[in-house]
């Protein structure tokens, strides 16, 4: 990663393209970064795995060479990506969770932005796992092989 700075293991965005990659999702082209700040998913995922991936975030400072859209992710955006991708992704996460209603989508909350309540990882996992239940959108927990407590990825399928 070089000269960028991150806070974070930065080898999470290298660990996070490779899973993507090898999920071997054919229908996968169109990948949405949210709230992907500088963007070094989206490059990762579009200069070593070839996928046409977009930051969103609404503070716009990309990376030269990485597409963006300097404005927040809403729900509604997804039906234009075939995956919606949150590591990450703070006061995005309701609309990545959201999105996983009619997108593929793999959200890896860092912070409790879901409700008012304090939750721990374990109660935000869980609190985000209802909301899909009762959605009937279907998930997975996967655990990421990169440092820290909040390397948990819930990889999703949207019903029917």
């Amino acid at each position: 990663m070089g000269r960028h700075r991150f806070h974070g293991d930065p080898e999470r965005f290298e660990v996070l393209a490779a899973f993507i990659a090898e999920c071997d999702w054919p229908d996968v082209r169109h990948i949405a970064d949210v709230a992907g700040g500088q963007g070094m998913l989206a490059r990762v995922l579009s200069r070593r795995w070839g996928y046409a991936a977009e930051v969103i975030d609404p503070r716009g400072h990309t990376l030269r060479g990485i597409a963006g859209r300097a404005e927040p992710f809403a729900p509604a955006m997804a039906a234009y990506y075939d995956l919606i991708v949150g590591l990450h992704p703070d006061e995005a996460t309701r609309a990545v969770a959201e999105a996983a209603c009619v997108r593929r989508a793999i959200l890896i909350p860092c912070c409790n932005f879901w409700s008012e309540a304090k939750l721990g990882q374990e109660a935000l996992l869980q609190a985000i796992e209802a909301f899909y239940r009762e959605r009937r959108v279907t998930w997975t927990r996967v655990v990421l092989p990169f440092k820290g407590p909040k390397n948990i990825a819930l990889v999703s399928t949207p019903p029917g």
